[in-house]
């Protein structure tokens, strides 16, 4: 899955929700602010302020509204409140190429602050490359940010390339890299399909994990793949279903991820790109609440498409290359110590609730974050400042260790 989208300014605060491992009624929940210590109850059939007019217009291109302050950050006055705005553009202080295989190469970069603390950022996909607007979601004065582009995607060569191609790869690399930057334990960044990685990367290596934070949990289950490939989410957005759907011969239509991983490794390219294309319209059209075209128009660049296409659709055929369907879920007390933050769009179509939900449950020590009006993109409005926040909250932390 993916995570992601165009960078944006100033974001206003959102209609959001902290959980922590409390009791919950049918139509309240418990919230807190960044500081896990203030509390108070919101009614989720209360009245909705005036933030959807202020993402609408967010949507449209006009300047955000002031940044609004919540209840309990209100309430909170003993401990700071944490920016919620997205960091300046920056530029990378160094950048380089690792050769991690015989075939795969790995293109990285470092911004931010060079003796910070380290943060890696997992992109999403699989196959979907990193752009410089990650680097916004960290301090640059406090963090030493570190991006790759996982094997196939973005500027890592070979592009596309499947072979040697495996969760276990990635996190072999990821490995490879810290050694290569003489770093000894990074915080970990991670969306969709990156904070799948994020997790499995974790649960191998604790050891080298300061903090954690996730944003649209996929935890590459069954369930969650037929709800986004084989017909869920199609009832929500049955016009972009449709060109997905049609690209298919309805004799094939019992399995669309198995149909399109015929399509993308034909030795025909153009049936490739066609698949492709199709794939990654539907992703975009889907990953955000309300419609971004910038995003949208993504999935006509064909480069870019197939990697995206080829990579996550090899992932989902091969079940993610974990032994089991609740993998990442069975192995949570191998990280259950980790300072985590989870924010989760409450409409996100695709990595649906039910996922970080899930994982909650099995993990109540981790922070999960609700954002009320998001879908799931991390540079919508309420995700970005969620995804700032949990940063800020994790840097205050070190800062007071």
């Amino acid at each position: 899955m993916i995570g992601l989208g165009t960078s944006l300014g100033k974001a206003s605060s959102p209609d959001s929700y902290f959980l922590p491992s409390l009791p919950l009624t049918a139509t309240t929940i418990s919230t807190f602010s960044l500081s896990s210590l203030s509390f108070s109850s919101n009614n989720l059939t209360g009245k909705r302020n005036s933030r959807n007019s202020v993402l609408r217009r967010q949507s449209a291109g006009f300047e955000s509204e002031p940044e609004l302050t919540s209840d309990s950050m209100e309430s909170d006055k003993e401990l700071p409140e944490f920016s919620r705005n997205l960091y300046p553009n920056i530029e990378p202080y160094s950048s380089g190429f690792l050769k991690v295989s015989d075939i795969h190469t790995l293109y990285w970069e470092q911004s931010g602050n060079p003796d910070g603390h380290p943060v890696v950022f997992l992109h999403g996909g699989p196959g979907g490359g990193t752009s410089p607007s990650n680097r916004r979601f960290f301090d640059p004065e406090f963090y030493r940010i570190i991006l790759f582009d996982q094997r196939g995607a973005g500027q890592s060569t070979p592009h596309a390339c499947l072979v040697e191609n495996t969760t276990w790869d990635l996190i072999s690399d990821i490995e490879k890299l810290r050694e290569h930057l003489e770093i000894p334990e990074w915080q970990v960044f991670g969306g969709s399909w990156g904070s799948t990685l994020a997790l499995a990367y974790s649960q191998s290596h604790p050891d080298k994990v300061t903090g954690i934070v996730l944003r649209g949990i996929f935890l590459l289950r069954k369930k969650e793949i037929d709800w986004f490939y084989e017909g869920g989410a199609a009832a929500i957005y049955p016009d972009a279903w449709e060109p997905f759907r049609d690209l298919i011969p309805e004799n094939e239509r019992g399995c669309f991820v198995d149909a399109y991983k015929k399509r993308l490794n034909s030795d025909d390219q153009e049936i490739q790109y066609a698949a492709a294309r199709a794939w990654t319209m539907w992703e975009m059209m889907t990953a955000h609440l309300l419609p971004n075209n910038e995003n949208i128009k993504r999935g006509e660049d064909d480069k870019f498409s197939l990697a995206f296409a080829r990579i996550e659709n090899h992932y989902f055929v091969n079940k993610g290359f974990f032994p089991s369907d609740g993998f990442l879920l069975d192995n949570i007390d191998k990280i259950r110590h980790i300072k985590t933050m989870i924010v989760q769009g409450r409409y996100d179509m695709c990595c649906p609730m039910m996922s970080a939900w899930d994982l909650h449950k099995a993990w109540p020590e981790a922070d999960l974050k609700v954002v009320q009006d998001a879908g799931h993109s991390a540079n919508e409005p309420g995700i970005a400042e969620e995804l700032v926040a949990a940063n800020e909250k994790l840097k205050h932390m070190k800062k007071g260790q």
